[in-house]
């Protein structure tokens, strides 16, 4: 079953995302440091200004990132690893993926302001996705 058909089920689509947003959350909150205190800030304070954004976001670019790495869970299956291990193995290849998709969704944005807010923090997001990737590739593995 491909990442795609999983997410054809809405009970199972549900708890992707709730399981996603758990990982975002914990991943925000292990932000250290100056730049961790702004991550954190900048998450708090879109949390309060719009609630379920993070949410919202990750319902609209499941899609999306389901068929990024649909061909990277086919390589870990090929291979007879498993996919939170393969993840974990390959983090630059599945963050990059990902950093794919939202690369695109900035650039087709009509929106300056997203534009350049995404274009400020994109340096240091690649380390930010590639420390959720192990997380990520269990959340697959559970449902895929």
């Amino acid at each position: 079953m491909n990442l795609n058909d999983v997410l054809s089920d809405e009970a199972q689509r549900a708890s992707i995302v709730e399981d996603i947003c758990r990982l975002v959350d914990t991943e925000v909150g292990k932000q250290r440091g100056i730049s961790g205190i702004a991550v954190k800030a900048g998450y708090k304070l879109v949390q309060g200004v719009k609630p379920g954004f993070v949410r919202n976001v990750v319902q609209a670019l499941l899609p999306e990132f389901a068929a990024a790495l649909e061909p990277i869970r086919e390589q870990a299956v090929a291979q007879g690893q498993t996919v939170g291990g393969y993840f974990t193995a390959h983090t630059q290849e599945v963050a990059e993926a990902l950093l794919a998709v939202t690369d695109s969704r900035a650039q087709k944005s009509e929106h300056g302001s997203v534009k350049g807010a995404y274009g400020k923090l994109r340096g240091s997001a690649r380390k930010n996705v590639e420390s959720a990737v192990p997380g990520l590739g269990e959340i697959i593995e559970k449902y895929a």
